[in-house]
């Protein structure tokens, strides 16, 4: 029916019977994009081929006797059974597969199948949980299997216990320079037939990937669900070489509080020891939104079914993070020694109603996030006397929440920024102290005249931002009674200095998209926290020439475009890339462990807004510390993630007197 090559594998072009069913349906919808390699195949090779893979577990049982089946099919995205062994569609399939089981009275699952690990230094063993091994394939129809574990349910395995059965399987389409897909299921049941009551649904894979993981995908990047994690990290699982559990609750907290573990701060790093010995080192990690917001990961709009599982405290979990805590002898505990989880929700009840008191939710309020901040709201009103040479006028209001107004007087902070233009910020022309603004008091209104003038040759538009918090005191008179800084959000005003159309500063990144990740993101004090604010300071023309001391000379580009390339890239950057801030205070970047997929830009960009060419007037970077001096506005921007001598070599082989080709 079709030729072989020497190998056994299929040659695209030979392909007959097979070729014309592998082409049934190539008019349908493609399911790859830009992000994947089948975007840039030939249309025709990537419609015969049909990248992808979708994994099902379709039933699952266990007889008498023990043995454990699990019946499943190999689809393309499209639904076109798959051949598990890539001789009759294209490319190999390999699969492993677990099962498992939550005994009565127990909230984890039991893994069936262990294997002896010895540390080759300390010498200690430990029964690991681990993915069958040996078991048999038969097939039972098109991209149909069974699957036959070798490992057996022990003589009198409940029955009547929730059991699961998960899957990974990965499609090796490398020969057709297509890569590797991959895909998991989960398959949970119960051996007797009845309904499934008792389950583990804490953390969606979902909340992980729309967050921050982009997509979460681990051990080679082979799995990919928590549902499937929670198979083998068990609290079964320990690793021999550290000591360390490698329980998913223990193992997931660990690495999310990563530097600022009480271990690693006292000098002990977090490392796990892997497959073949390779060490995992989780002290630098450093969550981008403040690990006490543990509804980022446990997201109560995410369906889980025990999303609120984290309000019940317990010892595992609880003291993953605040690992200084010795339950046994009470160290780390005010002394309280804690023999069984049954105790704790006598101290730690789930949610008491009160920020910041002993409960599971009031202990994990972040300040800034409190619900007795009264806010602080800017609004840029007006720009008058703004044309060139002019010194603009700037009419704003600051109120709270309510509507209450704010006299800039009570503030520690209001700042105006005056910049421009806006086609590319040349320069943050003022930052002015405006507390002593004057205006309507009783309708929060204000006025405010820079000292500092438009520039007299300006063109076209500029914009005034402002920034600003105050201090304030919540629960006052209790022993929570706590003083917070409540920043406004900043707003950017666009004019024109001309009498030409008004042209806003064009969207590039999203600040929805930063906070997926983030949260909130703040800066400088939590006073900068909109993008449309911060590219008025960080602009082509900007280093850190102020605040780095001159012995660390030269100065360092903080242009936005290439300094959050690199604070991203982090510690896969080829260079280094430290920035002194205010005071003298260096901020290395290298450490930074990003958690996604750089190449997926749209996890930070606007639609769009990353693609070539750029659009005309943008400035060219000041780079004193680069390899090119000045970078054009496509290189700052490639050169912030691709930062080796060859990369810039090639940028500056497509930079010509007319510009960037």
């Amino acid at each position: 029916m079709c030729k072989l090559s020497g190998t056994g594998r299929l040659i695209p072009g030979m392909f007959l019977l097979v070729g014309s069913a592998l082409l049934v349906g190539g008019g349908a919808k493609r399911v790859f994009t830009e992000h994947d390699k089948a975007y840039y195949a030939d249309a025709k090779l990537a419609d015969f081929v049909r990248p992808g893979l979708v994994l099902k577990i379709r039933s699952a049982e266990i007889d008498t006797a023990g043995i454990i089946r699990a019946r499943l099919k190999l689809t393309d995205p499209a639904g076109l059974p798959l051949d598990r062994e890539g001789v009759t569609t294209p490319g190999p399939i390999s699969i492993s597969l677990i099962a498992a089981h939550i005994p009565k009275g127990q909230t984890q699952y039991v893994n069936y199948a262990t294997r002896p690990v010895t540390s080759p230094i300390t010498g200690q063993s430990w029964a690991q949980p681990i993915v069958d091994d040996g078991g048999t394939f038969e097939k039972v129809g098109d991209g149909e299997y069974q699957y036959i574990f070798r490992t057996r349910a022990p003589s009198g395995f409940d029955k009547t216990a929730t059991h699961s059965i998960g899957a990974y399987a990965s499609r090796n389409l490398s020969s057709f320079d297509m890569g590797t897909h991959h895909s998991n299921d989960v398959f949970t049941f119960v051996p007797d037939g009845s309904k499934v009551t008792q389950v583990r649904d804490i953390v969606r894979t979902e909340t992980c990937n729309k967050r921050c993981h982009d997509p979460l995908a681990v051990h080679g990047g082979a799995r990919r669900k928590v549902e499937l994690c929670i198979l083998c990290h068990t609290p079964q699982n320990l690793d021999p070489d550290t000591g360390n559990s490698v329980n998913l609750p223990v193992l997931v907290h660990k690495i999310h509080m990563g530097a600022d573990l009480p271990s690693v701060r006292a000098g002990r790093p977090y490392r796990i020891i892997g497959f073949r010995q390779t060490v995992f080192d989780f002290s630098t990690v450093e969550f981008p939104a403040h690990v006490v917001n543990c509804e980022v990961c446990h997201d109560p709009k995410s369906g889980a079914a025990q999303a609120d599982g984290w309000l019940k405290a317990n010892r595992a979990a609880c003291g993953a993070c605040h690992d200084n805590v010795n339950f046994a002898t009470g160290e780390g505990h005010d002394g309280i020694v804690q023999a069984s989880d049954s105790e704790c929700g006598s101290c730690h009840e789930p949610d008491d109603g009160r920020e910041f008191s002993l409960s599971v939710r009031g202990s994990h309020v972040e300040p800034r996030f409190s619900r007795d901040l009264p806010g602080t709201v800017f609004q840029i009103l007006a720009v008058d006397e703004g044309l060139a040479g002019q010194r603009p006028t700037v009419t704003f209001s600051i109120k709270d929440k309510q509507g209450n107004p704010i006299l800039p007087s009570a503030m520690d902070r209001v700042a105006l920024v005056l910049a421009g233009g806006t086609a590319d910020y040349a320069a943050a022309i003022a930052v002015e102290d405006a507390r002593s603004a004057e205006g309507i008091p009783s309708e929060g209104v204000y006025f405010w005249t820079f000292q500092a003038a438009v520039p007299a040759e300006a063109k076209g538009s500029y914009s005034v931002g402002i920034e600003g918090s105050r201090s304030v005191k919540v629960q006052e008179g209790t022993a929570q009674e706590m003083t917070i800084r409540d920043p406004g959000i900043n707003q950017a005003f666009y004019f024109s200095v001309d009498g030409s159309k008004v042209q806003p500063r064009r969207k590039v990144v999203s600040i929805d998209k930063c906070n997926a990740c983030h949260l909130k993101l703040e800066m400088h004090g939590q006073n900068r926290n909109q993008v449309e604010h911060c590219v008025q300071c960080h602009n082509p023309n900007r280093t850190d020439e102020a605040q780095r001391p001159r012995p660390q000379f030269p100065a360092q580009t903080i242009n936005f475009r290439t300094m959050i390339h690199r604070i991203h890239t982090g510690d896969d950057l080829k260079i280094e890339y430290t920035i002194f801030g205010f005071g003298g205070r260096p901020f290395d970047f290298t450490r930074v462990r990003f958690p996604g997929d750089r190449r997926n830009c749209e996890k930070c960009h606007v639609e769009g807004s990353y693609q070539l060419p750029l659009p005309a007037g943008l400035l060219p970077t000041v780079n004193p510390r680069g390899y090119l001096d000045p970078m054009g506005p496509a290189a700052s921007a490639c050169l912030g993630c691709h930062t080796t001598l060859a990369t810039a070599s090639h940028v500056l082989s497509m930079t010509t007197t007319l510009g960037e080709a």
